[in-house]
C-alpha cells in the first residue's frame, strides 16, 4: 500500500505541468497580441508623420509605388518617417521631390551594352 502515495504524488506533478503548459500557452498568445499592438501604433504613427509632411501628390506616388513593389514602398516609408523625426525635412515634400528621393533609393539598376561583332 506504499505505492498509493507515490501515485497521488504523480497525479500532483501532472496537473501542476498540465497547468504550466496552460499559462505559458495564455502567456505567448497575450504576447502576440501586445506585439501585434504595437506594430498597430508605429504603423499609425508612421502614417500621421507621411500625412504631415507629404503632400496629396506626393503621397499618391509613394502609394502607386507600395502597390507595384511592396517592400520598396515600405522602405521608402521608413526613410521619410526617419528623415521627419530626425528634422532633416523642411516644409512639406512634393511630388518632384518625392520623385528625386525614389530614385535616390531605389537600387541601381544594371543596364547591358550589348555589342555586335
Amino acid at each position: 500500500m506504499s505505492g498509493n502515495p507515490d501515485d497521488e504524488r504523480l497525479e500532483e506533478l501532472r496537473e501542476q505541468k498540465m497547468q504550466e503548459l496552460r499559462e505559458r500557452e495564455q502567456g505567448g498568445s497575450a504576447d502576440a497580441e501586445s506585439q501585434q499592438e504595437a506594430q498597430e501604433r508605429a504603423d499609425a504613427q508612421q502614417e500621421a508623420v507621411l500625412k504631415q509632411y507629404l503632400t496629396d501628390g506626393a503621397r499618391q506616388r509613394l502609394n502607386a509605388v507600395e502597390m507595384s513593389k511592396p517592400e520598396f514602398g515600405e522602405k521608402v516609408k521608413q526613410q521619410v518617417a526617419a528623415l521627419a523625426q530626425s528634422g532633416r525635412i523642411q516644409g512639406r515634400i512634393d511630388e518632384d521631390q518625392m520623385r528625386d528621393l525614389l530614385k535616390e533609393l531605389q537600387p541601381e539598376q544594371k543596364s547591358f551594352d550589348i555589342r555586335r561583332r
